[in-house]
């Protein structure tokens, strides 16, 4: 199969996906207007990053007055995940790629576009990738922008209503997990229990707020991943 009709292939493989994101980023954009971005800047963040979590913690970050230092730091610790997806593509790739396509492979890599892309049952050609890319990307930029515009257009108590939407996504990721796995459900419940009491207790309420946010998603991780490791045998039995 040519570069052509893998390309082909993976943009009709990013339809559904571009609807999915297309519905999602319009709350995406209410936050990005919240946290005082123009329309245009919430779009271009969504071309570049391709990323709802790490956009969500930046824009967040950006709301409370976080320093430049505090965003790097949070976009590293939340977009980690795609090193690793990254990697695990490199070892599905046909033989003959190059690095500049291995490296723009690895720009386009989302959760959803590396499990259409890693479920090819032959090796893969990065063109399928990178189609499914220009058409998913093309519904989470839009949708970024149209709901910055709704930011701008709309009464407040309206967009207060809509921004809850981001929460509704989040929800929806953690949740069906949390119901099959009690150790998730129980990390859910001690993560949202030292938030809260990070913003009560004195000394470590006056912290900023993106260092908080820091601090206790590497302390958790951490702490899961050392005293609750999942092991081969049983990640086998999950899936």
């Amino acid at each position: 199969m040519n570069r052509r009709k893998w390309f082909l292939r993976g943009m009709k493989s990013g339809i559904p996906i571009s609807l999915g994101y297309f519905a999602v980023s319009i709350a995406l954009g209410i936050t990005a207007k919240k946290a005082g971005l123009h329309s245009l800047q919430a779009a271009l963040t969504s071309l570049l990053i391709n990323a709802s979590a790490g956009e969500y913690a930046g824009f967040a970050l950006i709301a409370v007055g976080a320093s430049y230092l505090e965003v790097l730091l949070m976009e590293a610790v939340a977009n980690a995940r795609y090193l690793l997806m990254s990697a695990a593509l490199s070892q599905k790739l046909k033989a003959g790629v190059s690095t500049w396509q291995r490296l723009l492979l690895g720009f386009t890599v989302t959760d959803e576009i590396f499990g259409v892309s890693i479920a090819q049952p032959e090796p893969l050609d990065p063109f399928f990738t990178y189609g499914t890319f220009c058409v998913a990307t093309a519904g989470w930029t839009i949708g970024t922008f149209v709901g910055a515009v709704l930011g701008d257009v709309l009464p407040l108590r309206l967009l207060s209503a809509l921004s809850v939407g981001l929460y509704g996504m989040f929800i929806s990721v953690f949740v069906p997990e949390a119901r099959k796995n009690r150790v998730v459900a129980v990390l859910v419940a001690v993560s949202f229990g030292l938030s809260l009491a990070c913003e009560s207790l004195p000394v470590i309420r006056d912290i900023s707020e993106g260092i908080r946010i820091i601090v206790l998603t590497v302390v958790i991780s951490l702490v899961a991943a050392i005293w609750l490791p999942i092991r081969e045998g049983e990640e086998e039995e999950q899936a």
